[in-house]
């Protein structure tokens, strides 16, 4: 899913891809209609599908235990067909900017026994909080979501009906040269909505939760991540030389120059 204002961005490595495999909308409202824009396309070309979602800001230093994971929140998901699979991770720290997870009971499942209904969601917590949510096996909300088609279609039916019936209106232009006038229309009279605040926590009996361990996972959210995972792979890049220049040159003085 991409939105139209950072064309100038995805443009080249979209070139030669057929249509029908890239979604484009034309303004940003939120996550929940680029989810469920997404889901509604995707019913139509296979209703039994399981679908995964991948938010394109996060970051995991292990690419093989993160394929790992995914597959097995893929065969949890193939399993309990009803319910929609959150990749829970394991905190470092008690960060004050993730969202968080509360585990409930064990979902008891052939696949993993790290698997569990999700009790509720806890939204970028206090110190206080975020240290205790820890200590009780709390989980940051990486995003990363599993599930068939219908179980993520009938979770937003529940949670945003509105929503839902304001796609379904346009259903009949997928595909054809209609779709993209139709689409551009209903953006522009639909609200901004946050799949995470209105669908996922008004809606913890839909979902199960995988914990994930050992991925070096990070939400490169902040520049201050950003920078620490490319200090952590010992990358050098030129903005970054320039910067370091900048903070440690000095003006010439009487008893020295300006030094690097």
């Amino acid at each position: 899913m991409l939105t139209k204002t950072h064309e100038s961005f995805y443009a080249d490595r979209i070139a030669g891809m057929p249509s029908s495999s890239v979604l484009i909308q034309p303004c940003n409202r939120g996550t929940a209609p680029a989810i469920l824009y997404s889901l509604m396309r995707l019913s139509e070309i296979d209703p039994k599908g399981i679908v995964a979602f991948f938010p394109s800001d996060h970051y995991c230093s292990d690419d093989e235990a993160f394929v790992r994971q995914i597959d097995a929140a893929y065969e949890i998901a193939a399993f309990r067909r009803e319910l929609v699979v959150l990749l829970g991770i394991t905190p470092e720290t008690p960060d004050v900017e993730y969202g968080w997870i509360e585990p409930g009971i064990p979902l008891g499942n052939p696949v993993s026994n790290s698997v569990w209904r999700v009790s509720r969601f806890w939204e970028k917590p206090g110190q206080a909080l975020a240290s205790a949510l820890m200590e009780h096996g709390c989980l940051w909300n990486s995003f990363v979501m599993v599930g068939h088609v219908n179980a993520f279609l009938n979770l937003v039916r529940h949670a945003l009906p509105g929503l839902v019936e304001s796609f379904e209106s346009i259903r009949q232009s997928f595909f054809t040269t209609a779709e993209q006038a139709a689409v551009r229309d209903l953006y522009s009279a639909i609200p901004a909505t946050s799949f995470s605040e209105d669908a996922l926590s008004v809606q913890p009996d839909h979902l199960a939760v995988l914990r994930a361990t050992g991925l070096g996972w990070s939400d490169l959210g902040n520049p201050s991540r950003v920078l620490s995972v490319i200090e952590n792979k010992c990358v050098q890049t030129e903005w970054k030389s320039r910067s370091s220049y900048r903070e440690n040159w000095r003006p010439a003085t009487a008893t020295g120059v300006g030094r690097k």
